[in-house]
Order: C-alpha cells, then structure tokens, then sequence
C-alpha cells in the first residue's frame, strides 16, 4: 500500500505542474550547445513560454506528455516513495529517535535509483513529447511520435527494448540526487517544524510547510542534473540508437558547461522551480496525508 500511496500523491501533484514541466523542457532545450546571443530566444522567462506555448500550440499544448508524466509518477514517485515510506518504519533513517541526515540521505538516494531505473522509458517518451511544438517556437530535436503508445512502439521497434532505457545514465544521477535532498530535508524539516510547535500535533500545515523547505533545496541541487537529463533523453540518434550529440552523462554535462558555461546548467531555473516546487510541495503533501488517513484505519 505505501507504492499506491506513493504513487497517486505523485500523480496527483502532476495534474497540476504538467504544463510547467512543458515550460520547463522547452526552456532547457533552448539554445542547445549554442553560447549567448547566438541563437533565437523563444521564451524570455516562465511567464512568456507560458504565454508563448498556449498562443501557438493551443491549451492543449500545455499538458503534451501528461499521459506518460502520469505513468511516470505513478511508477517511478511510487516506488520511490514506497521505498523510502518501507525503510522509515523499520526505523533505518533514524538514530537515538532523531533523523539522522546521513541515513536520510543515502535511503533517498537509494529509493531515487530504484524509481529512476523503472521510470526512465516512460521519461525518455514524455521528453520527446514536451518538446513538440509547432515549428516556429520549436526548439532541441522533434520527434514525430503520436502518442505515448506509438513512442514506445516506434522506439523498440527501431532500437529495441535497451533502447527504450537511453537517456537512463542521466536519469539515475539526476533522481538519486533529487530524491537525497528531498527526502531527507522533508523528513528533517518536519521534525524541527514539530520541534518548534509552530502548528498543532499532526496539522497538515507540518507537511506543507516541509515541503516548502525542501522544494528549495531540490531545486538548486537538482537542476543541472534535471537539464542534462532532459538533452540526453531528447537528442537525435543514430540508425543504432546512439546519441548524436552526447555519449552519455559526463560528457553532455562538460559540453554543456564548456559551450554555455554554468547558466546553462541552471537554463529555465525559475521553470524548474515553478514545476518542481510545487509538485515537491503537493505531492509530500499528499503522501503524507494519505499515509497519515491510510493509518488511522490500519
């Protein structure tokens, strides 16, 4: 039960930040491998991409990939979640009662890779199909899939069933990482926000209020890792299935940072947070509560 938990808290929170993780996306491909200046700018912030995307690809352009970002969470957020949820109760994260940061950390980071492994061909089509667009505010590689299904299809078909895990190097750093600061800031902050008695025993605004803390530190200590993530994933491939433009992680990651320097690391950090942000806020929130409610009847 803590995976279906898990799972539909993320799921969720998806509902309501698909279409700034189609901001997001888009922000990040923009200018790839290009310097400053040398490339057409699309979307000059989060506002205007927002904007930008509704008035050229409709409303519906704003939820592409809502059907595979479902699944995603579903799947990956569940066990993720599921896991961490398994090893908190046995105790594991804790010593002398209290969070302890280091085991905090490392259970995250262990529940992230997990999550990251199962989840990535679902990722790998949700990419390819945020970064649709209509060819004036087209930006990174454009697949010409149809649909989750007909991506899955046309992926193993062409490259077969490891094919439809490229991109997973970036997807297992970029989720151990983000799921580490997650967790275990979620975990720590919820029990110095209780230590601080600032709202009664077991109020929901405990849990919002950790999220909060931790969707910060998410942020900044994920959004590298979430843009070479995403230009891993989208990148054009040979008839072999090999990246075009990068080999892998580490060299996407040194490319970017030596073409871009390091603001393209951080490229579309405000989308980052306002996508992440509140999906980290709502779908802890979430989790917590349905844990909390699924308890209370055990």
């Amino acid at each position: 039960m803590d995976f279906v938990l898990g799972g539909v808290a993320a799921c969720g929170a998806c509902f309501f930040t698909n279409p700034l993780e189609v901001v997001k996306t888009r922000m990040q491909l923009q200018g790839e491998l290009k310097s400053r200046g040398t490339y057409k700018v699309y979307y000059r912030n989060v506002f205007h991409a927002f904007y930008t995307i509704g008035k050229i690809d409709g409303l519906t352009g704003l939820q592409k990939g809502l059907v595979p970002g479902l699944v995603y969470q579903f799947f990956m957020n569940g066990v993720r979640l599921g896991s961490y949820a398994i090893i908190e109760s046995l105790g594991y994260i804790h010593t002398d009662e209290r969070v302890s940061a280091t085991k905090s950390i490392f259970s995250g980071a262990i529940a992230g890779v997990v999550g990251a492994v199962i989840g990535s061909p679902i990722y790998l089509v949700k990419t390819h199909l945020q970064s649709q667009s209509t060819s004036s505010i087209a930006v990174g590689h454009q697949y010409k899939h149809k649909g989750m299904m007909h991506a899955l299809l046309a992926i193993h078909k062409q490259h077969g069933i490891l094919g439809l895990w490229r991109g997973a190097s970036a997807a297992v750093p970029r989720v151990s990482v983000g799921s580490a600061a997650q967790l275990s800031t979620f975990s720590a902050s919820k029990e110095l926000v209780t230590d601080l008695q600032v709202f009664p025993e077991g109020s929901w605004l405990i849990a919002l209020s950790a999220g909060m803390i931790s969707s910060v530190v998410v942020v900044l200590a994920m959004t590298p890792f979430d843009v070479v993530s995403t230009r891993l994933y989208n990148q054009p491939v040979d008839h072999v299935g090999k990246g075009i433009l990068y080999r892998g992680f580490v060299d996407c990651f040194s490319m970017t940072l030596k073409k871009e320097g390091m603001t393209g690391l951080y490229k579309g950090l405000g989308a980052s947070y306002f996508r992440i942000g509140p999906h980290t806020i709502l779908s802890l929130l979430f989790w917590n509560e349905l844990r909390t409610l699924y308890h209370s009847y055990d």
